[in-house]
């Protein structure tokens, strides 16, 4: 585990519309670019284990708090979370720092935002190296819609959509005891009522599973959440039928190499046939949960540092 105080501090940019929050390191390796995208609840804490290796290794790695978390801007319109907003905040971040296109690295929710980054801007990206959430296909039914058919009502993702509020005041009025029990190792999330997991969660007096944080680290995306509160992050969430819409003409294949890292544990479903709508990716499978590069570090760095070099050398 790791201290806080050796995190970089950040620095706030103005791109798209928005400020950012972002956090570097190995600023002297200009022209080698990596982009950390975190996911939900997360922060770009998340990623402390994996950004002194990629510096080292001769990387220039910009990790933002993406918007809606941290000190980085909160748009009241929920519409303000679309996959258009997210990537454009991103293509920023190039234009800002004058690069042509980099390697975009995204986990959970952060995945999300660096599949649909490739398919809008392809020009931006080289490389894609995603954790936990594959490729989402489009399908012939937005996706909200189609959780709703399968699911029910009360599954996380359509609650958040067709009740606004509800969960934020929970997970608000719940911050610690929610990220406590969150960030933990083999968690059963979807257990025993899938559909309200993350209130429940937020609610559990005892947590169970190992802490992969100690109380500093965790301390950090306290302070954050306490500060933001949880709406912003989940007005992402509220976005998901959007960005469907916003995808329609887009071509859905993604021709760039993509490493894709699953955690066997994790409760996110791996996608078969992936390399469909992936046809250059190599698959890694690592032995944890879903918060794969906090659970992992070590392995998961070395996951892809292994890949890069092999990239490099083609």
């Amino acid at each position: 585990m790791s201290n806080p105080t050796d995190f970089p501090e950040s620095t706030l940019i103005s791109v798209n519309g928005v400020q950012l929050e972002v956090f570097e390191a190995g600023r002297e390796n200009t022209g080698n670019p990596i982009v950390l995208c975190h996911g939900w609840p997360e922060h770009a804490f998340s990623w402390r284990h994996q950004m002194p290796a990629l510096a080292a290794a001769g990387y220039h790695v910009i990790v933002p708090n993406q918007r809606g978390y941290g000190n980085s801007s909160r748009p009241t319109e929920v519409t303000d979370y679309d996959i258009e907003h997210l990537t454009g905040d991103l293509v920023g971040l190039l234009d800002h720092y004058g690069y042509e296109d980099a390697t975009f690295v995204g986990h959970d929710w952060g995945a999300m935002v660096v599949w649909g980054l490739t398919l809008l801007h392809p020009t931006r990206v080289n490389r894609v190296i995603n954790l936990s959430v594959p490729y989402q296909d489009r399908g012939e039914q937005p996706w909200i819609e189609w959780m709703e058919s399968v699911f029910g009502g009360d599954f996380y993702f359509v609650h958040f959509n067709r009740q606004p509020g509800v969960a934020d005041a929970v997970l608000d009025e719940n911050t610690l005891q929610f990220l406590r029990n969150m960030y933990r190792k083999n968690v059963p999330l979807v257990a025993p009522e899938p559909g309200m997991m993350m209130m429940n969660i937020a609610r559990a007096e005892t947590p169970s599973g190992e802490p992969i944080m100690n109380d500093s680290e965790l301390a950090v995306y306290v302070s954050a959440f306490e500060s933001t509160g949880f709406t912003g992050s989940i007005n992402w969430y509220r976005n998901l039928d959007r960005n469907w819409h916003l995808l329609a003409d887009v071509d859905p294949i993604i021709q760039q190499p993509t490493l894709m890292i699953y955690g066997d544990r994790d409760m996110v479903a791996k996608l078969e046939n992936l390399s469909d709508f992936v046809p250059n990716v190599e698959v890694v499978n690592l032995d944890c949960g879903h918060l794969i590069q906090q659970e992992k570090p070590e392995e998961t760095t070395q996951a892809i540092l292994s890949w890069l070099e092999q990239q490099a050398a083609s």
